[in-house]
């Protein structure tokens, strides 16, 4: 190996192991507790050396969620591509997004954050335009399987909604679901004892109101369920 390509190997290694660190301890003591000094004590690295990588622990943050979102889009590739009828795709989208959420529990905590813009305006221009540019690439695949329904006659549609307002109403739900999941909100109190379960009722019961068929009652989608587990993602079903 040249020494070029092993130093690009060793810069990549390094950085990767900065990303860990850094969100290992924003769990542990939070974003306010986390410095940069901090990171590179913990990797017994100088702080100089950080700044080789990210200009900010907020660069690290939007890094992190660059990652996470990155592994979403490919989830949501992937379930795109289930053979079956447009409200199973929309249901292989829905078990893709419950599946990333139980391999990385930690993404909404990252998410959450970097909601807030005065923490994304401080990553680098290259680095906000690359999450974009993802989170809308997840939005499109989304949106494709709404608007394939619609272009299949599996549903009409409401005049004056878009596919993408219909993506919005449905992701938002889910995303605020999760989020209620990954925090410590007395849900059982609350009458909810199963959140998973309640959600997929829930989104049925979006898709039954869209007139999105087949309907709830005439499809046994916890088999279509099973399928995509067994054909989109069998190795990450058994971790």
């Amino acid at each position: 190996m040249s020494t070029l390509a092993r130093k690009k190997r060793e810069f990549a290694q390094r950085e990767e192991l900065i990303l860990e660190t850094a969100q290992r301890l924003m769990l542990k003591v939070g974003y306010l507790g986390v410095t940069m000094d901090l990171i590179a004590k913990e990797i017994e690295y100088s702080k100089g050396t950080i700044y080789q990588h990210f200009s900010s622990k907020e660069e690290i943050l939007l890094a992190l969620a660059l990652q996470f979102n990155r592994k979403q889009a490919e989830f949501f590739q992937r379930a795109a591509m289930f053979s079956g009828k447009s409200r199973e795709r929309v249901i292989a989208l829905a078990e893709a997004y419950e599946l990333f959420v139980r391999l990385y529990p930690d993404h909404f905590k990252t998410e959450l954050l970097i909601l807030n813009e005065s923490i994304r305006a401080k990553g680098s221009i290259e680095l906000r335009r690359q999450l974009e540019a993802c989170e809308q690439q997840s939005m499109s695949i989304v949106s494709g399987v709404v608007r394939d329904g619609l272009a299949q006659g599996d549903f009409e549609g409401v005049p004056g909604i878009s596919p993408e307002e219909i993506v919005f109403g449905i992701w938002t739900g889910a995303f605020g679901a999760y989020v209620l999941m990954s925090s410590d909100a007395p849900l059982t109190a609350l009458g909810i004892q199963d959140p998973m379960k309640a959600l997929r009722v829930s989104i049925h019961a979006v898709l039954d109101g869209f007139g999105w068929r087949p309907f709830s009652s005439e499809w046994d989608y916890q088999k279509t369920r099973e399928r995509v587990k067994k054909e989109i993602f069998p190795k990450e079903t058994i971790l």
